[in-house]
């Protein structure tokens, strides 16, 4: 019980927020007043409390005295807790509050799963620098995109309601569509700056440590899929302007991709096959 208690602490804050968020942002009830400026300011700064305690779980998950332990839950709840903090971190260039009730329900899942899918080995070949940075800038492309496929889909159902002329209260508070859209393409292009360079790490380690410039698997098959995918979403973007549905489908065949190169994979291995 005292090694799950922080576990399940964590997840009820981020599920207490979440539901604080909904309540004043996406689904206030009627007549009921706007949450002030004060509260706001609060609600903004009490996410730093389950950030906070899920960075203490993750690193003493993590950061073992032999290696680095990052299985599939580990790795999932890494990059959920980089994708609230990067939304936090926008809330102060973006009005980014009402989307974070999106998100933290997705965190205080993740949060769990390494209590649920436990890291029974470390991860090899740690020691190289080359790796640990390859793995940084990849978990920090795993969070820019999450958010990127979060934001499109909320993009996708407020163009659906524009189009039939109702906009439910629930999404009223949300920037408007455009600002939206922009910030997204801004999104994907630094989560595809940051996919470039860790595909060009990956072909670095792998030259470092076996002598050849990549290793042909369902890693690199999904990863080259993905960068790909993203290359023509935002070629597509420049040259003929892709917006709306066609900017929905490509970032969540991209995205899709992705999770197939790493998180599917170590899924496949560790939970369903057990190696």
């Amino acid at each position: 019980m005292p090694e799950i208690l922080p576990y399940l602490v964590n997840a009820l804050l981020y599920a207490a927020l979440a539901f604080y968020f909904w309540r004043t942002r996406w689904a206030p009830a009627p007549g009921a007043p706007a949450a002030n400026i004060s509260f706001n300011v609060i609600a903004h700064y009490a996410v730093l409390a389950p950030l906070a305690l899920h960075a203490w779980l993750l690193a003493r998950g993590i950061f073992a005295h032999d290696g680095l332990h990052l299985g599939v839950g580990n790795a999932v709840s890494a990059i959920l807790w980089l994708t609230v903090l990067i939304y936090w971190l926008g809330n102060f260039f973006y009005r980014l509050d009402g989307l974070q009730s999106l998100v933290l329900p997705v965190a205080a899942v993740a949060s769990l799963l390494p209590m649920v899918f436990p890291s029974v080995r470390p991860l090899p070949n740690t020691g190289f620098l080359v790796f640990k940075f390859h793995l940084l800038i990849a978990m920090l492309a795993y969070s820019l995109f999450t958010i990127a496929s979060l934001h499109v889909l909320l993009m996708a159902l407020l163009e659906r309601r524009l189009h039939d002329g109702s906009v439910p209260r629930a999404l009223q508070g949300l920037p408007p569509l455009l600002a939206m859209e922009t910030l997204l393409f801004r999104i994907i292009w630094a989560g595809f700056i940051l996919l470039t360079a860790t595909l060009a790490s990956g072909v670095v380690f792998s030259e470092e440590l076996f002598g050849r410039a990549a290793r042909f698997n369902h890693k690199t098959v999904f990863g080259v899929l993905s960068w790909m995918i993203f290359a023509a979403l935002l070629g597509g973007r420049h040259i003929y302007g892709w917006r709306g549905r066609v900017a929905v489908r490509w970032t969540l065949a991209g995205f899709l991709m992705l999770v197939l190169a790493y998180i599917g994979s170590k899924f496949v291995l560790e939970v369903i096959l057990g190696r």
